[in-house]
């Protein structure tokens, strides 16, 4: 079996492979001064509840959009899992081209992504990550990063709009019934949710006009359920999309190995 991490701003996401079948993912708050131990004890708990054993993990995949909990982690996976994971990053085969101004500066989460969109859909890719940022990425016809845009997440946005205005609550973000709020929750939902409607709707727009052709819509995220109701842009969701371009990278790795090729 192959475990998956991608260790977002917001979230820790595991992610357990048997074969091309992902079997269990569990998520826990990203803390970055929590000790390898303390993350351990939620993964081994998680892999106790659902009967799985460390020795049933042949090998690690992970992305990290923290930098300094990358050496946590491999910490954690080395005392216990016994396995050095392989971490997305500069070196690591992913067969994804990179077709921006700095290779260096595309998150390597965009790049399991992208290698998770090629896999999947072909053609033309966009994925809307709505997630602590809202991001959207562009993936060719031929498994290219081409480029991408990058707008404040809607939780952020919505905490700001609290934090900055004292008459103004915290509310939930959800949809609410109508457009027109007959009360301030409801207005500020409608903002909040409604005007990042627009801002996806908006952005896609510009950018299948920029590709000249149909580029398939995939959104992702912890906002991704609340946001693709009340669109008609977006043609799926996919939550484990990241988790699918770790195995993907992880096989094309695996494969180099065999081959007498890179070794990460």
């Amino acid at each position: 079996m192959l475990l998956t991490i991608d260790i977002g701003n917001t979230n820790v996401i595991f992610g357990v492979f048997e074969g091309e079948e992902l079997r269990n993912t569990w998520r826990t708050a990203t803390v970055i001064n929590k000790m390898a131990d303390e993350y351990a004890m939620f993964l081994l708990n998680a892999f106790q509840y659902k009967n799985l054993e460390t020795s049933d993990i042949t090998g690690i995949a992970l992305c990290s959009t923290v930098p300094p909990l990358v050496v946590t982690f491999q910490e954690m996976l080395q005392r216990y899992f016994g396995i050095l994971p392989l971490v997305v990053g500069p070196g690591v085969k992913t067969g994804v081209s990179i077709r921006f101004d700095n290779p260096r500066e595309v998150g390597p989460d965009r790049i399991a992504n992208t290698a998770a969109a090629h896999l999947l859909y072909k053609g033309p890719v966009i994925i809307v990550d709505l997630g602590t940022a809202t991001t959207f990425d562009i993936v060719s016809r031929e498994g290219e990063f081409i480029g991408g845009v990058i707008a404040p997440g809607l939780g952020h946005a919505a905490e700001a709009l609290f934090a900055r205005t004292a008459a103004l609550p915290r509310v939930e973000l959800v949809a609410p019934k109508q457009t027109i709020g007959a009360n301030t929750i409801a207005g500020m939902q409608s903002g909040i949710v409604f005007g990042y409607v627009g801002l996806v709707e908006g952005i896609l727009e510009r950018i299948q006009r920029e590709l000249g052709e149909k580029a398939t819509v995939v959104a992702t995220g912890g906002y991704a359920y609340v946001i693709t109701p009340e669109t008609t842009v977006i043609d799926t969701i996919n939550p484990d999309i990241t988790l699918i371009g770790l195995r993907a990278i992880y096989q094309i790795n695996q494969t180099q190995s065999r081959q007498g090729g890179a070794k990460c």
